[in-house]
């Protein structure tokens, strides 16, 4: 039996919870929490059911061939699940114990990911742990100071160009300000000391100031990467 033909049902896996409800050839999908309960995922999926069935005719359902065509219908699933991550404000509990009752007497099929995938013909094939490089990860958007701190290590690199090895410190700073790697932290305070090592190195080379600026640029870079740290994602588990 394929998901589409069934009323209701409840997918459980390893730490989230997958509810699905069908009516006249339209499937609604539900991803939450396995602590979430099962009545108000329900009427959740029973509310925008019935919205989606008002808002559209069956023939505009049937005909729909280009994708995201129902778009705009997304702003009612915004609006109702904000209304059902806090449940708090939830004015419904007529409907919350009429979905209780129904849901008693007669409660929704529950199948594991195995039987969905055979359900719909797919064979479920386990998994195996991925080895291989991950994608990159998106860094926080660059503020003023990091621009400057970016331009500023630019600068030094050229001023260093001349003497080869020394110059590699600042476009290294540069490359971890603009892309994240692992031990990215780490890399940029070893940088940092190879600055100030090179800087001694050279002191009899240099006057004060431009040992100052030489240093002075270097800590302030290694703050600026410290300081740009990966986005994050928004905390929106419930539903």
């Amino acid at each position: 039996m394929a998901v589409s033909e069934l009323p209701r049902l409840k997918n459980c896996s390893v730490a989230h919870v997958e509810y699905f409800i069908s009516s006249l050839g339209v499937s609604y999908m539900m991803l939450c929490t396995e602590n979430y309960p099962s009545v108000l995922a329900f009427c959740f999926l029973d509310e925008l059911q019935k919205e989606f069935i008002t808002t559209y005719n069956m023939m505009k359902t049937n005909t729909a061939i280009r994708p995201y065509c129902f778009i705009e219908f997304d702003n009612f699933i915004q609006r109702t699940k904000q209304r059902y991550n806090n449940t708090r404000s939830l004015s419904t509990k007529m409907n919350l114990a009429d979905m209780q009752t129904e849901i008693k007497l007669r409660p929704p099929y529950q199948i594991s990911v195995s039987e969905l995938g055979s359900a719909n013909g797919f064979s479920h094939v386990p998994v195996g742990l991925y080895k291989g490089t991950a994608p990159h990860q998106r860094l926080e958007p660059v503020t003023l100071p990091g621009i400057v701190s970016f331009v500023l290590s630019l600068l030094c690199g050229a001023l260093n160009l001349i003497r080869g090895f020394h110059a590699i410190e600042s476009l290294l700073q540069c490359y971890l300000f603009v892309y994240y790697t692992g031990w990215r932290n780490a890399k940029s305070f070893l940088t940092f000391g190879l600055i100030c090592l090179c800087n001694m190195y050279l002191y009899e080379l240099r006057n004060l100031w431009q040992l100052f600026f030489h240093v002075t640029v270097g800590a302030f870079s290694t703050l600026q990467i410290r300081l740009r740290q990966p986005q994050g994602k928004s905390p929106d588990y419930n539903v």
